[in-house]
């Protein structure tokens, strides 16, 4: 029960977090364990654009702490992690609210921890990938996140 109030509360604090709420993005789901994150981006005067549709910086900043945030929160403090890299594709105007849904598997976190113990890799880049989506499941655009791991004591 600790757990889902916590989830709870970082929910609400990235939505009053001044540089999430800008983006105009909100969080509507933080799982307990932190392997999924579910956000919509509606259109808004906030994050219209020039033509009417949803700015691309809404779209890519909307998305972009979650994996590494998830990431932090899964594997623990032995671990350093970092957003490294990204790629945004447009497919289609957003004319409406899209929404995003972040996931982790127990199999990628148990690969990532297997890679940096039992290998001996001193940093791995792992590459995910977020779709959002309309309501009727609609791609409007793809963003392509490398994240940046580490051992603590390798960093």
């Amino acid at each position: 029960m600790f757990d889902a109030l916590r989830a709870r509360l970082y929910r609400l604090g990235f939505n009053l977090f001044p540089a999430y709420r800008g983006t105009g993005g909100r969080v509507t789901y933080v799982a307990p364990d932190w392997q999924e994150v579910q956000i919509k981006l509606p259109l808004s005067w906030r994050t219209r654009n020039y033509v009417g549709t949803i700015f691309g910086g809404s779209i890519y900043a909307a998305v972009d702490p979650f994996y590494m945030m998830m990431l932090l929160k899964t594997l623990g403090d032995e671990y350093v992690v970092w957003d490294k890299e990204a790629e945004v594709r447009f497919k289609k105007p957003g004319r409406e609210t899209l929404y995003a849904k972040f996931r982790l598997s127990d199999e990628e976190l148990e690969a990532i921890r297997t890679e940096l113990e039992t290998e001996g890799t001193e940093s791995i880049d792992r590459h995910y990938t977020v779709d959002l989506v309309d309501a009727d499941g609609t791609v409007h655009a793809t963003v392509r996140k490398t994240v940046y791991i580490a051992n603590d004591r390798d960093a």
